[in-house]
């Protein structure tokens, strides 16, 4: 009987000291002792880190995903900021596919408005510099219903975008018209679009900090992001994968683009601002590319292709992106959000975002980067 028990609590020391060696990927790289990583977690609880890392692997059946999960839980709020950009690309794309009228290439502007663009070149400037003047011409064009319609039927859920970025009139259900040239002497006007008013969210840490400031007055009390844009970890991490390999998902999952809108979206998505005709001293190559370079200024190395989309507001810094290495064959994937707001108050525009974001994001990318060139596949 005293063998019998001795041989059950061998047993259950091997597995202990097993499940302790055997770590998943993010639990190894978040022990880095590298002071961009452990300062972070060493104060968890202040900054509200969500992180989604997914393997590829290929096999004879095609493409297969395995996500590791660092406190993703869609039922946290952060604050999604610029990344809602990337549904507002897709979905634009989407519906100029369904007009005949239309094409990545039609001018137009946007009533009261005296800046005339592309569809394509505003999608560009979404990603190269992630400019929000662009991206609200492109909420204009869809309206937020059709753009939520368009994404959950993909099955990416949960989102909401409510709102235009930067916006005096951000929160305007009603959209303004464009004027469209259909051609170089015809032009038509589209008419406004009248979307649902959005409903407070009902979601934990959706009121953060103990202060903010509106008007110049400071407010003693949490703000309230209620009735602000939701885009959490596991959306942005669906849109990614759909865009970056639709044939790994059934028929209704798949957006409705073009080979060449396609080829256009994932070229938008990689393009550095040099390449644009940016100044490369002010948008440099990491300029909206956090993850292994974000803390660098210096020129990215052309073997590595970064197709992401960032978002930083409210002290709240994310990315969304795959990560590929031509040189030494390896692709992933991988989301994250940090919170940088030491003081509490928000809208003081006193963040940690140099010191503290940017640095951890750059630094993850790179140990996952390091974990994948050892990976066995």
């Amino acid at each position: 009987m005293r063998i019998h028990w001795l041989y059950y609590l061998l047993l259950l020391l091997v597995t202990s000291c097993g499940s302790t060696i055997a770590k998943d990927p993010l639990e190894q790289v978040l022990a880095s002792q590298d002071p961009k990583i452990k300062r972070v977690m060493d104060n968890l609880k202040a900054h509200e880190v969500q992180i989604r890392y997914t393997q590829i692997d290929r096999n004879k059946e095609g493409i297969s995903f395995t996500d590791y999960d660092f406190q993703v839980n869609k039922n946290h709020y952060f604050y999604p900021a610029s990344t809602a950009k990337f549904p507002a690309a897709v979905a634009t794309l989407e519906k100029l596919n369904e007009v005949d009228t239309l094409s990545l290439h039609t001018r137009f502007f946007i009533e009261g408005d005296t800046v005339e663009t592309t569809f394509a070149k505003a999608i560009s400037e979404i990603f190269a510099v992630s400019d929000n003047a662009a991206n609200n011409r492109l909420i204009e064009f869809l309206g937020q219903d059709d753009l939520n319609r368009r994404i959950r039927k993909r099955g990416v859920a949960p989102i909401r975008i409510a709102h235009r970025l930067s916006a005096p009139d951000g929160d305007d259900v009603t959209t303004k018209p464009l004027i469209l040239y259909l051609n170089d002497s015809t032009t038509c006007i589209s008419k406004p679009i009248i979307n649902t008013p959005p409903q407070p969210l009902s979601l934990k840490k959706i009121k953060k900090g103990r202060a903010y400031y509106a008007d110049g007055e400071l407010v003693e009390e949490p703000f309230d992001f209620s009735l602000k844009n939701y885009f959490p970890i596991e959306a942005q991490s669906a849109l990614m994968k759909r865009i970056i390999f639709p044939e790994a998902f059934q028929e209704d999952e798949r957006f409705n683009l073009s080979e060449e809108q396609h080829a256009f979206l994932l070229e938008a998505m990689h393009t550095l601002p040099p390449e644009l005709g940016y100044d490369p001293e002010e948008f440099y190559d990491s300029y909206v590319k956090f993850f292994l370079f974000g803390d660098r200024t210096d020129p990215m190395p052309d073997y590595i292709k970064i197709y992401n989309k960032v978002g930083y507001a409210y002290g709240t810094l994310t990315d969304c992106a795959y990560i590929r290495d031509t040189k030494n064959n390896i692709d992933f994937m991988v989301t994250a959000t940090i919170l940088v707001n030491s003081d509490g108050i928000f809208n003081d525009d006193v963040y940690e975002y140099d010191e503290i974001g940017i640095p951890f994001l750059a630094q993850l990318g790179r140990e996952l980067h390091q974990y994948e060139l050892q990976r066995k596949r």
